[in-house]
């Protein structure tokens, strides 16, 4: 199937590593023009090299999401620099399962504050910046990264933080979708990434478990046996991203291998 994509030009938020990484090699590798964008200069460059060996200029930007004219300031760099702005992926946002999870007692105002401001606000801010420039044209893809955290209730802040990514994809869906700017958001599960060696090795040892068993158990939670990768998930933003998902429109994707004993409908 052509995808439509070559030609197009991407934004994508959290470019440096893991998932946002994986889908700026994706998009590239289907023709599109990327510009990579995350906190940390010199991670960001390496990344950026490496998206253009795919034959797709590949850009790298510094910016902060939870800053308003940061944001503004990157987007207009990237319309410049790539001549407009057709996709914009937001998944510049600290990793599920970052720090313990607080009971109600311990839970303090910021331990939610913080992750709203740079995942919620962080993709507003991304997406009312990169809009108009899809307006004017009549077309664009907006993608969020968010997580099966919205489907579970192991945490508070990971759930609320993620169906509210997911509440405000449908809001802007609606507004957008009727002049050609489709607005979708997909939820990954624990994801293979470059932390998933360090998580499983120390999962191992807050078990007593081998290395192989901590791996099994997390195998398990999928129903295809095994954790998904980033590029996988890159795959399925990437459809998303290109004008054959047009059926598409503010709904929520699910690409964490399948979660036993659930049916979602």
């Amino acid at each position: 199937m052509d995808l439509q994509l070559t030609g197009r030009r991407a934004v994508v938020t959290g470019g440096s590593r893991g998932i946002g990484l994986a889908v700026a090699h994706a998009l590239a590798a289907e023709g599109v023009d990327v510009a990579l964008v995350a906190r940390t200069a010199e991670a960001l460059e390496k990344a950026a090299a490496q998206v253009s060996r795919h034959g797709r200029r590949a850009i790298a930007l510094v910016a902060d999401t939870s800053d308003d004219a940061s944001v503004r300031t990157m987007v207009q760099a990237a319309a410049e620099q790539l001549g407009g702005i057709d996709i914009l992926v937001n998944a510049a946002a600290r990793p599920a399962g970052a720090g313990p999870v607080p009971g109600l007692a311990e839970l303090a105002d910021d331990d939610l504050r913080v992750e709203l401001e740079t995942k919620l606000l962080g993709y507003l801010r991304c997406a009312r910046a990169a809009a108009p420039y899809m307006l004017e044209q009549g077309w664009g893809r907006i993608i969020n990264i968010s997580g099966l955290n919205a489907r579970k209730s192991v945490s508070l802040v990971g759930s609320v933080r993620n169906v509210a990514v997911a509440a405000m994809t449908g809001a802007l869906a609606q507004e957008l979708g009727p002049r050609g700017v489709n607005v979708t958001v997909v939820h990954p599960g624990l994801t293979v990434t470059e932390r998933t060696p360090g998580m499983i090795t120390a999962r191992a040892g807050a078990q007593g478990v081998t290395e192989g068993e901590a791996q099994a158990q997390l195998d398990a939670t999928t129903t295809v046996g095994r954790l998904i990768t980033a590029e996988e998930v890159a795959d399925v933003v990437t459809f998303l991203a290109s004008p054959r998902s047009v059926a598409i429109n503010g709904d929520a994707i699910a690409a964490g291998g399948g979660t036993p004993g659930v049916i979602h409908y």
